[in-house]
């Protein structure tokens, strides 16, 4: 009787070490906890009112039926590079910002704050669900952000700073998207998965996917490469700033994260190869997180994480695999669906 006691001490004590590892510093302090601030209404108007502290709504998981996708989609998917296109733009009075929604079959919008500024720039995508996906922009440079809510109307919003907390808006779209492909939104690259800035991440991504022709083994492989070659990073979990977002191939180089990195360099890795994959950010127990879901033709979304068991795919996170060696006890926790929640999709 002692035995399954301490096996079960034993697994909870270890869970809690993780989760206290990868979860409590990121809460409300790095990109993956969307910064809510009160937006004052500003030329463009009717600025959404979020109070400092709240999370956003959590966003529909933008599911469809395998009929549905197969209506849709090619036999084979493929990356899609993402380019501001500039036949569909709208910018302010004074071109300080600019939104090119040329894109939106593809899944992606474009935002850009043209001007030079020492204000902090933000811009807010709001979905079909009510959902708001709030992403820090970097003055005179493009920024890509997925349409991952599913069909129907788009509101994209560029606001800046106007004193401590508040800002002021400067230039909305509302578009509506209708019958595009689900997947693409997880089959490009974005602020969250930059793709774009990350050659050599594309370059190992081949090189582990050489050869193999099936979308779930190739899964594998950039998993068993991703669980087996990085170690956690305790002290940037410990440290990491406001506005943290991965670069690929600075991960790949110094093989070490916390779960923000480990989910963006396998989301990166496999939509360059075609998979499409999500990069979810929410929670695992208590603690802040962020894992992958992928999708096979098969199967539709294996949502959640998954892994591999040698026979049948289950949930899986490369951050507890890694960082728990795959003991039994974390496996089981991960193959627990209940122990994750979903909040965001990128």
């Amino acid at each position: 009787m002692k035995k399954p006691i301490l096996r079960l001490f034993a697994a909870l004590l270890a869970m809690l070490m993780l989760l206290s590892a990868c979860g409590p510093r990121e809460v409300g302090s790095t990109v993956l906890e969307p910064e809510n601030v009160p937006l004052a209404d500003g030329p463009e108007g009717d600025a959404p009112a979020v109070d400092e502290g709240e999370y956003v709504d959590q966003t529909k998981t933008g599911e469809v039926t395998k009929q549905e996708v197969a209506a849709m989609v090619t036999e084979t998917y493929q990356y899609i590079k993402a380019t501001p296109a500039g036949t569909k733009t709208k910018s302010d009075k004074n071109n300080r910002a600019t939104v090119d929604y040329s894109n939106m079959a593809d899944g992606y919008v474009m935002a850009k704050f043209n001007e030079a500024t020492t204000k902090r720039v933000k811009v807010v995508v709001q979905g079909p669900s009510g959902a708001q996906y709030q992403y820090n922009l970097v003055p005179q440079e493009w920024a890509v952000l997925p349409l991952s809510d599913g069909n129907g109307k788009y509101k994209v919003t560029v606001y800046l700073q106007v004193q401590d907390t508040k800002y002021s808006s400067v230039v909305a779209v509302s578009e509506k998207l209708e019958a595009a492909d689900p997947l693409k939104p997880f089959l490009t690259s974005n602020q969250y998965v930059n793709i774009e800035a990350a050659p050599k991440t594309q370059a190992m991504a081949a090189e582990i996917c050489k050869g193999i022709t099936d979308p779930l083994k190739m899964v594998e492989a950039v998993y068993n490469y991703v669980v087996k070659n990085m170690t956690y990073d305790k002290h940037l979990a410990q440290t990491v700033q406001s506005g943290y977002l991965p670069v690929l191939d600075d991960v790949l180089a110094k093989k070490t994260g916390i779960c923000f990195d480990y989910a963006a360099l396998m989301t990166g890795m496999l939509r360059t190869q075609g998979v499409p994959c999500k990069l979810v950010v929410g929670y695992a127990g208590t603690a802040y997180h962020a894992w992958i879901s992928v999708y096979s033709k098969d199967q539709g979304w294996i949502e959640g994480v998954i892994y591999f068991n040698g026979d049948t795919w289950e949930r899986m996170d490369p951050t507890f695999a890694s960082t728990g060696q795959s003991s039994e006890s974390i496996m089981q926790y991960i193959g627990d669906g209940k122990n994750y929640t979903p909040k965001y999709f990128y």
